[in-house]
């Protein structure tokens, strides 16, 4: 389960949910870490390991397929979720 701490309703209402994910990302895991940086506009390897309760291994092995899909960019130490075309 992710936890996402809100701390007003200003921002909660600010969020907007995730619009979805690609059809070509398949497994459960690789949804959640793209829902994951769809929702907080990127995040960072640990970010990602500490928010999704994931070993680094486990991810590394997602976001390498997802950067493969063409639906997850990297920008420094920051995973993101690809811009559309």
């Amino acid at each position: 389960m992710v936890v996402v701490p809100i701390t007003t309703r200003n921002e909660m209402q600010a969020r907007q949910m995730p619009k979805g994910v690609p059809e070509t990302v398949e497994s459960a895991r690789g949804k959640l870490v793209y829902l994951f940086l769809q929702f907080h506009e990127g995040a960072t390897l640990d970010e990602l390991r500490d928010g999704l309760d994931l070993q680094r291994i486990t991810l590394f092995s997602i976001l390498k397929t997802l950067k493969e899909r063409g639906v997850v960019d990297r920008d420094g130490e920051v995973y993101v979720t690809a811009r559309p075309a």
